[in-house]
């Protein structure tokens, strides 16, 4: 179970600022070499940024050109700000991309990011809100409604749905909201229900599970007019039945996500049920192990980026959610996760030849790629967790 936060709020925000400004020492020596003719890195290697060369999904540029705007956000220097808008530029020929189940993570980070920061009545936000409102539609197009239960499906076919697709999600409920046609927001909450309905446990016995457990993914039939569920699989967990770290962080904060945008009690119930399952079962520091069912724990590899995710999460839940007591929990166990990772063991900060800023993550532990390692998403939602915290602190 995840302990109190010991710092108090100035020394918090003093240890989170110099996070910070640590943050932008690493970003602009990466800018130097991540150029914007170059494609985004993915994770690093040896403490080296890297991009492999085939990738299982091109779904992390936004992250990269988001740090670049939650510094601007924070530090307010122009210069952040005109390096975010050169590198979201690349990414807008993107918004087409009807291969990735990710344009949520690509354009929400940067392009939502942009559109946020806009005075209304400047064009150049129209032509952002157009890019955001084409992605999401895009987006969409990935839906399998073969049977009762549609949703959006992953890059593994049209019978695979993924809890990961929960982040992708809110780009759909954005883009209704701004103008996309109605269709939009009815396969968003579809997706989100389906997604609830099979790969969040709800209640009853079962081996190994407890209220709270996400899987990864869900099979169903996707034969037209059948459609339906077959088994539950995983690519990135132990296995189907154990609970991945990141899978529950997404859903954590994509369940919250839907609630904001929708207003659908069962989206915060299920929120509240992933904060609890991540509230119990998490490590005193608040960083989870990869997998909660991995075998060998605690000889198992930790996961930062699931818990700069999940700060995130726990913040939004707080807002949201009617219990009182759960708001309590969810913000002393977000001021301890970033407690934890803006200090020595997971700050990359005094570790020589480390390119990231958040150490002890990992992407794809099944297949060995990214472990014990920096990535760009953690990279980003430490930060974003970050600025969320630093607005809430006393001044």
């Amino acid at each position: 179970m995840i302990s109190t936060s010991i710092l108090t709020g100035d020394s918090l925000r003093q240890r989170l600022e110099r996070a910070i400004a640590f943050a932008a020492r690493q970003l602009r020596a990466t800018l130097k070499t991540w150029t914007p003719d170059r494609p985004a890195p993915v994770h690093t290697r040896a403490g080296k940024w890297y991009r492999p060369r085939e990738l299982w999904t091109d779904w992390t540029p936004g992250f990269y050109a988001g740090q670049m705007w939650i510094l601007h956000q924070i530090t307010r220097e122009p210069s952040w700000r005109a390096e975010a808008e050169r590198f979201s530029r690349k990414l807008e020929p993107r918004r087409f991309d009807r291969d990735v189940h990710d344009l949520g993570f690509i354009f929400l980070s940067s392009y939502g990011r942009w559109h946020d920061l806009l005075e209304a009545g400047d064009p150049q936000k129209d032509r952002v809100r157009d890019i955001l409102v084409t992605a999401g539609t895009v987006q969409s197009f990935r839906w399998n409604g073969c049977g009762s239960h549609g949703f959006l499906y992953s890059f593994n076919g049209p019978q695979s749905l993924f809890v990961d697709i929960l982040m992708n999600v809110r780009l759909l409920f954005w883009a209704a909201r701004h103008g996309a046609p109605a269709e939009v927001h009815r396969r968003a909450l579809e997706h989100c229900r389906t997604t609830a309905r099979y790969l969040v446990r709800k209640s009853g016995s079962g081996l190994g599970e407890e209220d709270g457990r996400v899987a990864h993914e869900a099979i169903f039939n996707a034969e037209s007019g059948r459609g339906e569920f077959r088994c539950l699989s995983t690519q990135q967990g132990y296995s189907p039945f154990t609970c991945w770290a990141r899978g529950l962080a997404w859903a954590l904060y994509g369940f919250a996500e839907a609630f904001r945008y929708s207003g659908e009690e069962e989206f915060l119930e299920t929120a509240e049920r992933c904060a609890r399952y991540y509230l119990k079962r998490t490590p005193a520091d608040g960083v989870p192990y990869w997998d909660y069912g991995a075998p060998q724990i605690p000889n198992e590899p930790k996961d930062s980026s699931a818990a700069a995710i999940a700060a995130c999460s726990l913040r939004l839940l707080a807002e949201a959610t009617r219990d009182p007591a759960l708001a309590s929990e969810c913000r002393q166990a977000a001021a301890r996760i970033l407690e934890t990772l803006a200090g020595e063991e997971y700050l990359a900060e005094g570790h020589a030849g480390e390119e990231g800023i958040l150490l002890h993550g990992v992407y794809h532990r099944p297949r060995g790629w990214g472990v014990d390692a920096s990535t760009m998403w953690g990279d980003y939602f430490f930060l974003e967790a970050i600025e969320g915290a630093l607005n809430s602190l006393p001044s």
